[in-house]
């Protein structure tokens, strides 16, 4: 909540705890078919016009996997990769620089080497920077490809490439094959032209059943495929392995952009799968991790890669140069992983540092056009980061409960770029599209999915941009009331508190977008609270309901120097989840509080 908002605003920006809405029909067969009462409640509020089989996302299982033939232009794909491993042709692989990204080019140029014996000196890495080149196959990235020595006679790309026909040309031009492998949504006018194949689920010819996996994991499936093809023209043996091993990178990539873990059995297989493989800590960069974060953080959770792993590897990008994020995960020895984390940790708290400037200055900015109500919130950060702007979104959409976009000056003269977060009800991409139809002249350059995307706006189009994106975000909304708001599981008995019912929560996992981690509802008495933290924004506190006594931790809980609204003896409504407590080889049950309001004493 924002303590700057005048006293009726702030009446309406309070949150509002909401029990979810329930799939009755969805309950009673997972009761039916041997879930607890408390797994068929979790299942039945994420899942709300589910009416498939419940095996496959309650027990995840890469048998539920579809062939990657069924990908359009699949075969297509892999057949031009499969041609250049045979002819000893140059590759460049052209990835996004975020952790989907960076997933993707791992599992690309393992695969080319270890498995398909590919040199790494016909390898070529390309990976635009963030500020300097943007997202996609920039320009900077095209001129960085055609002046190579010796010239790729084929790229890869991942995570990116669906919006960048003209590039794609000019590379086309210059006799070099692209394919492309990407997951963000496709233009009106189709695939780019000028591509030997797109390799993208949410083609409209696309077979492919899910079209909500990453970016990482079509990169997966066309090397498996390209694998397939080599195997066919006896171009490699039969007993060369599968790519099974890099879906732990698959998994990292998958959490981290927050794709759809609901209704999706392929990216729960995969994150599932994933996170055995890693807890093997086989490879150097999971094991630096868990030294960086210390023993009782094995094994990790769905969680540890979306708070932990994701926004290191996401900050260098926000903040520099990508590549030390892909030599941390190439990283052969725990030496060298440790050395390149501790740059992503560096740049991570430069980061975090950066991001409390850029929201507070947003939520000041936010208040004129809350106090109008109006559908989307945009904010112009004149000396704001360009990296940090997505990030800054999301927290605007947290606090709020409305979409966000951020732009900040572009690193091209005369223009914006921006980075949007959105809310359940709206489709953001697809707003982007209907604001191009209404002010083309105003975004001549946008991509992303569902939940997220980035826009160019020039300078000057500020305005037209701002009325014609809030017209495309009201029509799709229909005026539906917008407010922050927190979505409960319901409450908890007092004897439900153990690690018991934490491990039956856990039986449901892996838990992320569309299929949020359990969060529940209850009323408890303050036995004891103090501030934590390097700045004191944390609140470590001891609540009790009857005899039950639980330990309590509300990480953000206030800003620096605020004083909390509530003290001892009083009673909290909070919402919270379940969470391990490890320490020195115990393990004990904490509440991770999420919001709280007082009742009174």
């Amino acid at each position: 909540m924002d303590a700057t908002a005048p006293p009726d605003l702030h009446a309406r920006l309070k949150p509002r705890l909401l029990l979810r809405p329930r799939n009755d029909a969805l309950y009673t067969r997972a009761r039916a078919e041997g879930l607890s009462e408390l797994q068929a409640r979790v299942l039945a509020g994420r899942l709300p016009d589910y009416d498939g089989e419940l095996a496959p996302l309650t027990q995840p299982s890469l048998r539920y996997l579809e062939h990657p033939e069924r990908l359009a232009d699949g075969r297509r794909a892999a057949e031009r990769i499969a041609q250049a491993v045979v002819d000893g042709e140059h590759i460049g692989i052209l990835t996004d620089y975020d952790v989907d990204g960076i997933t993707s080019h791992v599992v690309i140029r393992r695969t080319l080497v270890e498995l398909f014996g590919v040199p790494e000196s016909r390898l070529h890495s390309l990976i635009g920077h963030r500020i300097h080149d943007g997202y996609g196959i920039s320009l900077p990235l095209v001129e960085r490809t055609l002046g190579l020595k010796p010239r790729p006679s084929l790229v890869i790309t991942a995570d990116c490439g669906s919006s960048d026909e003209p590039r794609i040309a000019r590379l086309k031009a210059a006799g070099i094959d692209v394919v492309v492998s990407d997951h963000h949504a496709l233009p009106v006018e189709g695939p780019p032209p000028s591509a030997h194949a797109v390799v993208n689920p949410t083609r409209n010819d696309c077979q492919y059943p899910d079209r909500t996996i990453a970016g990482c994991m079509v990169a997966w499936l066309t090397m498996s495929l390209t694998r397939s093809v080599l195997i066919e023209w006896g171009a490699i043996p039969v007993a060369t392995p599968k790519l099974s091993a890099w879906l732990s990178y698959v998994a990292l990539g998958t959490v981290a952009d927050c794709v759809s873990l609901g209704a999706s059995p392929a990216n729960r297989a995969v994150v599932s799968h994933g996170l055995a493989l890693i807890n093997r800590m086989e490879a150097a960069c999971w094991r630096a991790m868990a030294t960086r974060l210390g023993e009782d953080s094995v094994p990790f959770s769905a969680e540890t890669l979306a708070f932990q792993m994701g926004p290191r590897i996401n900050a260098r990008s926000r903040l520099d140069d990508p590549y030390a994020a892909l030599h941390f995960m190439l990283a052969e020895d725990d030496a060298t992983a440790i050395r390149h984390l501790q740059t992503l940790d560096d740049d991570n708290q430069s980061r975090k540092a950066i991001e409390a400037e850029m929201v507070e200055e947003a939520r000041a900015l936010a208040m004129p056009q809350l106090e109008a109500d109006q559908p989307a919130l945009v904010v112009f950060l004149d000396s704001g980061h360009p990296g940090v702007q997505g990030i800054v979104a999301s927290r605007l959409v947290q606090s709020y409960g409305r979409p966000a976009l951020v732009l900040t000056p572009a690193a091209a003269p005369d223009m914006l770029t921006g980075s949007g977060r959105s809310i359940e009800a709206l489709h953001l991409r697809d707003a982007l599209q209907r604001t191009f139809e209404l002010a083309p002249e105003a975004l001549p350059r946008f991509g992303g999915h569902r939940g997220a995307a980035g826009v160019g706006v020039p300078v000057d189009q500020l305005e037209i941009f701002r009325t014609a994106f809030l017209q495309a975000v009201g029509e799709q909304l229909g005026g539906a009331e917008l407010y922050p708001h927190v979505l409960t599981d319901g409450t908890l008995m007092p004897e439900q508190f153990h690690l018991a019912t934490l491990l039956e929560l856990e039986a449901l996992g892996p838990y992320g977008r569309e299929f949020d981690a359990p969060l529940f509802d209850g009323e408890f008495l303050i036995e004891s609270m103090r501030s934590v933290g390097a700045d004191g924004t944390h609140l470590s506190m001891h609540l009790s309901t009857g005899a039950t006594s639980l330990k309590a931790i509300w990480f953000r809980a206030l800003t620096p120097g605020e004083l909390p609204a509530f003290a001892l003896g009083d009673r909290l409504r909070c919402a919270y989840r379940l969470n391990r407590n490890r320490w020195r080889g115990q393990e004990s049950l904490q509440l991770m509080v999420e919001y709280a309001e007082p009742i009174g004493r």
